[in-house]
């Protein structure tokens, strides 16, 4: 009988099938791949927040975390991105975290729209912000685990795990580093489509000479400089300019460099 094979979000999940299940750690480890790969079918049937949701909120027990959040940063402005967040913390905490506006201090939030690099909850993680640690704890959240995902519309997603019990150890983060991340990439794809359609989010095509002039013109070169690097007018330097500001949406030509740098699309 042939072994039904599972889509994938973005691969399989991170580990590799055994051919012999000899001891009880590899029967554990294989049960974790089978439920895992029953998350990732169940992202791909899911077709709202809720229910891809509480897809990743399985996985997150599964790997011994009873809440976690999933948190989605839009840059469609640098002074005043838009964050969109959904968890199962107790609502109690959910409010105070609202009212206190410790999303605009938490420092998880802050390494992660950064860094790709996993962060595990500590005390002088948060010694500029001692209230929130203080108060964290407080409702129960006593371990944490923040991971960040990228994609390529320069939109950001970060999965935080947390628990109640015992806090996490070097060796437990060693072994669940690549499925936590591989959870973090999963969310982010799926529920930043939910969340954000991904149309609203893309770059329209540029030409080929309107990204050029722009690369120069992120490197602080004026209009007439940029005419002369490419051999053409300043007209049409400035014509080109015109047409990507347009087509980006934006106001003048340092947003249109911003964009295209939050975007990659001027490396």
């Amino acid at each position: 009988m042939k072994k039904k094979i599972l889509p994938t979000v973005s691969g399989s999940p991170p580990w590799q099938c055994a051919a012999a299940l000899e001891t009880p750690t590899e029967r554990q480890s294989y049960s974790n791949k089978q439920l895992f790969l029953e998350i990732d079918d169940a992202l791909q049937r899911a077709t709202g927040v809720e229910s891809k949701f509480e897809a990743i909120a399985r996985g997150a027990r599964c790997l011994g975390f009873e809440h976690c959040a999933y948190g989605f940063r839009v840059f469609n402005s640098f002074a005043h991105p838009k964050t969109l967040m959904v968890n199962n913390y107790a609502p109690a905490w959910q409010q105070r975290y609202r009212e206190q506006d410790y999303l605009s201090i938490d420092p998880t939030v802050a390494h992660g729209v950064r860094s790709r690099a996993p962060l595990i909850w500590r005390q002088d993680v948060f010694k500029d912000v001692p209230q929130l640690w203080t108060e964290a704890r407080e409702a129960g959240l006593l371990a944490g685990w923040a991971q960040s995902s990228f994609d390529a519309t320069g939109s950001v997603g970060m999965l935080t795990l947390a628990r109640s019990h015992e806090p996490l150890s070097a060796a437990e983060v060693s072994a669940r580093g690549a499925q936590v991340q591989w959870l973090s990439d999963a969310a982010h794809q799926h529920l930043s489509e939910v969340l954000w359609p991904s149309e609203r989010r893309l770059c329209p095509a540029l030409t080929a000479r309107e990204l050029d002039v722009l690369r120069w013109t992120a490197d602080g070169k004026t209009s007439d400089e940029v005419a002369i690097l490419l051999g053409v007018s300043p007209n049409t330097v400035n014509y080109h300019v015109k047409n990507a500001i347009r087509k980006l949406r934006v106001a003048n030509k340092a947003a249109a460099v911003a964009c295209l740098v939050r975007l990659r699309l001027l490396i």
